[in-house]
């Protein structure tokens, strides 16, 4: 067994404390990844908590990893001690599926082993996640990162690049396109980021009056504070998308209203509780609202290449692992710019 430093949840209640982790020996097929950054996301906070159902405590969350290959598997082809590896939000499914066969492991059909929180495939080991120095994965679920990137930077693309990058990329958006981006934050500004890569213009909403300079310097050609209903009149029937990455309760029909005929918002925020939209949003005009979950392996280590092509990275706050409860406060009420990142060295 390899031990790990760590920060765990105990309870929906108390803060994150530190803790020992017991990692398996690697397997044949096992990469052993010695951590270096972390990234905090809004569904850590959630898991932690117990605020999406049941937590299995102790739980230790993460899946923005990064770090160094320090071990192999003797079946190992695709990473040798010294490489740079990924982790994102899933450790294995069960590659025999549909959904698996597509590289779309997000969606197995018979059980995805999440990176914390859940079991492997035997159904009663439990994940542990990525605030920890070392993790242990299967080969296959390991990204490849480029040397020489600003890996802190690189750590959020495992969740908050993934989850935008793909619905952008499904629903073809490119030049000329105009694109919504609802909310600011980790995953929002990272929407903006990717959607200007691919050539939209792009309408940041957002609560925060103070975000409108933060939206101009991160792409947006346009800035709408959603709290004035008059804001919207202007692009109602405009818009060819919407990425909503608000994690709180809202009201859609607002947004839905600024869409073309025919055109698509995708939620990627997921609030815990119900949120609203008027029938007669879609039936008008035939919008269609969907949603998206991160990306499979194939997606997310061409999102990955996309972003080192392009020198896209998350704009982030690197912490000490004692200031992992601070962080997770802070990230309640939108104060940070625009993820915090965990440094390892610190456990």
């Amino acid at each position: 067994m390899i031990s790990a430093k760590a920060y765990a949840a105990v309870s929906a209640k108390k803060p994150l404390q530190p803790f020992q982790l017991q990692r398996r020996d690697p397997r044949p097929d096992d990469i052993v990844i010695e951590i270096a950054y972390c990234g905090i996301c809004h569904s850590d906070i959630h898991t932690a908590r117990g605020e999406w159902g049941p937590t299995a405590y102790p739980c230790v969350p993460g899946h923005e990893i990064v770090g160094t290959v320090v071990a192999t598997g003797k079946k190992v082809r695709r990473f040798k001690p010294g490489d740079l590896a990924g982790v994102g939000c899933f450790v294995d499914s069960c590659g025999k599926c549909q959904p698996c066969k597509a590289s779309e492991e997000q969606f197995c059909q018979k059980h995805v082993s999440y990176t914390y929180n859940s079991t492997e495939l035997d159904g009663t080991t439990p994940t542990q996640g990525g605030y920890s120095t070392h993790i242990v994965v299967k080969e296959k679920v390991a990204f490849r990162i480029k040397k020489g990137v600003p890996l802190a930077r690189v750590a959020p693309l495992l969740c908050a690049g993934i989850t935008t990058y793909s619905p952008l990329k499904r629903y073809k958006i490119g030049k000329g396109h105009s694109v919504g981006v609802v909310g600011l934050g980790g995953l929002g500004h990272m929407a903006v980021k990717l959607a200007r890569a691919f050539g939209a213009r792009v309408t940041v909403f957002s609560t925060s009056p103070g975000k409108e300079s933060d939206a101009r310097k991160l792409g947006a050609n346009a800035f709408v504070l959603s709290t004035h209903p008059e804001h919207f009149e202007p692009l109602v029937g405009t818009l060819d998308f919407l990425i909503d990455t608000v994690s709180a309760r809202h009201d859609f029909s607002p947004y839905l209203n600024c869409l073309k005929n025919d055109a698509t918002m995708v939620l990627v925020g997921a609030s815990p509780d119900p949120s609203e939209v008027l029938a007669s949003s879609l039936i008008m005009g035939r919008k269609r609202l969907t949603g998206s979950l991160i990306g499979g392996t194939k997606e997310t280590q061409e999102m990955l290449d996309f972003c080192f092509r392009k020198k896209i990275y998350c704009d982030i706050e690197l912490i000490p692992a004692a200031k992992i409860n601070e962080a997770y406060e802070r990230t309640i009420k939108g104060d940070v710019k625009y993820r915090f990142v965990i440094d390892a060295k610190t456990y």
